[in-house]
């Protein structure tokens, strides 16, 4: 079976999993190994994996920079729908999935790979992530596991491996992380070490974008975010891209406190699992997303999309990012954005996202003629409220009298 691999994509980041895998698939597949790195806001330097995947005989490199791509095309689409997954995850690590899958299959097509190749454990949810997305682009694309196939199932195999074979491993300097962390422009997430046991607390030092609100300013900040077609396009009237947005939102909100997580989920896999989330800036687009459409849906549409955002966030979670089913609920949660358009006031402060005040000029079905308390001059005649109510009740007063 091996023999029929000529040559592999890798998803790669230089970290020692990835370099072993790079080596293990040169070895136990005879193949050449194209490497691929992403940029999709990790907040790391990239050059050094090009150097390390060099020194390791690989001649196709590939290091894109597609945080704006990823803002854009993934992480706002997933906003306009409101969708967090078991009511509290923002969906970070899942949403970056798709276009790195996508990427691979571009590459494998570019390059003339056989098949394509991810680190990603057999426990977890990124393996099916990542492969539902390549047979999904590519449904005659060969995929290699090594986390599903070889027997290096320890960081000290790994490492004795690595030292066999002759692969630089930087070991880096200071106390290691005990946790395995996944950073994007959308989130930074935790997982492992001390994280297993669901009743201990996290390490204050752990974190690493926000502010323990004990340190946050004593003053709250402001921002307005400019809506259009249900994206955030201006922070403060400044126009800014996708990516810029996002940056800018995990700047400000991170100095206040803003969007720490710590949650049980459950897997895909069939497993419940303890991770730990720092996503500010995610937390204030969905809070400002949904008092911009507060103002701007329709009752009924914004109901809908209620009912169906939970079936629409465990598409992502579970890696159908590609199904025709999250492709169909797309149109139709941004032929619902039409209007959704205006203008939203946030405060920050201490750890709080307050929805301080929204407007649209051009798109708002809130009539304050209609909705004062005061004298209405006829707009609205509450005598009308008795049918309507009778109405409503008639079901409830007849299963009254039959139970009496």
């Amino acid at each position: 079976m091996s023999g029929n691999i000529k040559k592999v994509v890798l998803a790669y980041s230089g970290g020692l999993d990835t370099s072993v895998i790079l080596k293990w698939l040169q070895e136990t597949y005879g193949c050449e190994v194209v490497t691929f790195t992403a940029d999709i806001g990790q907040g790391e330097e990239l050059e050094p994996a090009r150097e390390k995947a060099a020194a390791m005989g690989v001649r196709e490199i590939y290091i894109d920079d597609l945080r704006e791509e990823f803002a854009r095309d993934f992480v706002f689409p997933m906003f306009r729908a409101n969708a967090i997954y078991e009511g509290e995850y923002l969906l970070g690590t899942s949403i970056a999935r798709p276009l790195i899958a996508k990427r691979l299959v571009e590459i494998a097509e570019e390059t003339g790979a056989d098949a394509v190749s991810h680190g990603a454990t057999g426990k977890g949810n990124d393996q099916v992530r990542f492969e539902l997305g390549a047979y999904a682009l590519k449904p005659d694309i060969r995929i290699i596991a090594p986390w599903r196939e070889w027997d290096l199932n320890s960081r000290e195999k790994l490492l004795a491996y690595a030292e066999s074979r002759g692969i630089p491993i930087e070991m880096k300097r200071g106390k290691a992380s005990p946790y395995s962390m996944d950073a994007n422009l959308l989130h930074i997430s935790y997982e492992g070490g001390i994280l297993e046991d669901p009743w201990a607390e996290p390490e204050e030092a752990m974190w690493r974008w926000t502010l323990p609100v004990e340190k946050t300013p004593d003053r709250p900040a402001y921002l307005e975010l400019t809506f259009e077609r249900g994206d955030v396009v201006a922070i403060d009237g400044v126009r800014k891209t996708a990516a810029q947005v996002l940056a800018e939102l995990n700047r400000i909100g991170g100095a206040h406190g803003v969007g720490r997580l710590d949650i049980v989920e459950n897997r895909y896999v069939g497993m419940k699992s303890r991770g730990c989330y720092e996503t500010p800036g995610g937390t204030i687009l969905l809070k400002a997303h949904r008092a911009i459409e507060s103002l701007t849906l329709d009752r009924e549409v914004a109901h809908m999309k209620d009912e169906l955002m939970p079936r629409y966030a465990a598409l992502i979670y579970n890696g159908y990012w590609w199904s025709p089913e999250r492709r169909m609920l797309q149109q139709m949660i941004d032929a619902s954005q039409v209007p959704v358009n205006g203008v939203v006031r946030i405060k920050l402060f201490k750890g709080n996202v307050m929805v301080v005040g929204r407007k649209s000029e051009t798109d708002s079905l809130f009539d304050a003629n209609i909705a004062t308390f005061e004298d209405d001059a006829g707009a609205y005649d509450q005598k009308d409220a008795e049918g309507f109510i009778k109405l409503n009740a008639l079901r409830l007063r007849i299963a009254a009298r039959r139970r009496k």
